[in-house]
């Protein structure tokens, strides 16, 4: 396993930096495609969320993986290699399953313990499948830590510990007053119908709105999110949908404001918010979830509007009280990464063994063919006692060995023990390859649609 994370998250870099680096669906898979294509990289895949962007991938030279990933994180990012270099951290191998794995737990995030995250590295590895690009390696880390996350969950009070993004904007906006006592009677406007936006929708209807307006690019999206979220086994709230030319009149109706998009331009302008609010009695709170930010900075000048986005979301945060659960969790995390490396380090010694296994096969399939060629009047009852003998006695002699090899790989420092075995056994390394690439196969089918 050389496994490499190359990334910037919102505790390594500022959020302009964050802001201008976002990457776009497309410019994702483009980013995966031409880690596939670069020399130093067999696997890759990329978790990008509002608040990070990190590329894995599986690596056959550390220097020159490091150096090839920061230049494709530049290159898509559109921030340049110079400027974007000192925001980079870099993770390898046992480092950088701990680095998912505590990603996974809620344990990196801007809001310690929120789960959104699993869901984002659900989407991630999803990508990776569809573009084929995520390989044994990868597909076993982020199902890996996908479990690993779901236990902290359940086994921990993490939960305890953080809440999701928008529970935490909310309450940032409603300025310490009671989200729900603040929600009760606003209308809101939720702009955009991705899962961020369909989780604020969901907990503004929770905290008890009266009506929720969604404005999205394509119409259908916010139909049907506002159709889940009237009907009776939604939320009950009412809710219907509208397109995005008119979010300048719907912003003149609403208390709230919530957005999170995909666009890279602002949706809105400090001037649409300076028009929206005139002649009004009632503040405006606006809740930019969105990175590069939807909602110009310049609206937290307008007399009458609250404006919280990630970057004060993220001073927030800083000061947010860390659960005594949060040192279980960091226990969990250290088991399964332990656990994860041995049992990555058993699996590499996998195909040495069945090719092993697969000569002494053919040794003993030979030798009794050479017995028969030398004793043709042996009945079939005789020769087949002969070769159930010379099996056992072959398979005894291998299993003791091939059992210790294999507890012995799952140590640190084990990877050299298959080397040893091919060395000394004088095995093809073909054969060995071969063995790989079909194990590769049946990963490959039995991990489609598992995420």
């Amino acid at each position: 396993m050389s496994l490499l994370v190359v990334g910037l998250s919102h505790r390594s870099a500022p959020v302009s930096i964050l802001e201008r680096a976002a990457l776009s669906a497309d410019t994702q898979a483009k980013l995966l495609q031409d880690t596939l294509a670069a020399e130093p990289a067999t696997e890759g895949t990329v978790l990008a969320t509002c608040n990070r962007i990190e590329l894995y991938a599986d690596v056959d030279k550390f220097h020159a993986g490091v150096a090839e990933l920061s230049t494709l994180l530049a290159q898509h990012s559109g921030v340049g290699l110079d400027e974007l270099t000192p925001y980079l951290y870099v993770h390898y191998e046992d480092r950088a399953v701990h680095h998912l794995f505590s990603v996974a737990c809620g344990l990196d995030s801007m809001v310690v313990g929120e789960g959104q995250i699993l869901g984002q590295i659900k989407d991630a590895l999803a990508l990776g499948q569809e573009l084929h690009t995520a390989g044994r390696l990868l597909n076993d880390l982020f199902q890996q830590a996908l479990r690993v996350g779901k236990r902290a969950h359940s086994e921990t009070g993490i939960d305890r510990a953080g809440q999701s993004l928008v529970t935490f904007g909310l309450e940032q906006i409603a300025d310490g007053a009671d989200v729900d006592t603040w929600a009760k009677g606003k209308k809101a406007l939720v702009i955009g119908a991705g899962s961020m936006s369909s989780l604020a929708a969901a907990t503004l209807a929770r905290a008890g709105v009266s009506e929720i307006v969604i404005a999205n690019r394509t119409l259908t999206r916010a139909e049907r999110l506002a159709q889940i979220l009237s009907e009776p086994g939604g939320t009950g709230v009412a809710a219907h949908a509208v397109e995005m030319v008119a979010v300048g009149d719907e912003l003149t109706r609403a208390d709230v404001v919530v957005s999170c998009t995909g666009a890279t331009g602002l949706v809105l302008t400090g001037d649409g918010v300076e028009t929206a609010v005139q002649g009004r009695r009632t503040p405006l709170a606006l809740l930019d979830l969105a990175m590069p930010r939807d909602i110009d900075a310049a609206a937290h000048r307008v007399p009458g509007v609250r404006l919280v986005d990630i970057e004060s979301l993220a001073e927030a945060s800083a000061d947010a009280p860390m659960a005594a659960d949060v040192d279980l969790v960091r226990g969990i995390v250290s088991d399964e990464v332990a656990a994860f490396g041995a049992a990555q380090r058993a699996a590499h010694i996998t195909p040495t063994v069945v090719a092993l296994r697969t000569m002494a096969a053919d040794v003993v399939a030979n030798e009794v063919a050479r017995l028969e060629g030398r004793l043709p009047g042996l009945d079939d009852r005789q020769r087949a006692e002969i070769t159930q003998t010379v099996r056992r006695v072959v398979d005894k002699l291998l299993h003791a060995p091939t059992v210790r090899v294999k507890q012995l790989a799952s140590e640190p420092g084990g990877a050299g023990y298959a080397d040893a075995l091919r060395t000394l056994f004088d095995l093809d390394p073909e054969t060995v390859a071969a063995v790989s690439r079909a194990d590769l196969n049946d990963a490959d089918v039995k991990n489609r649609g598992r995420v």
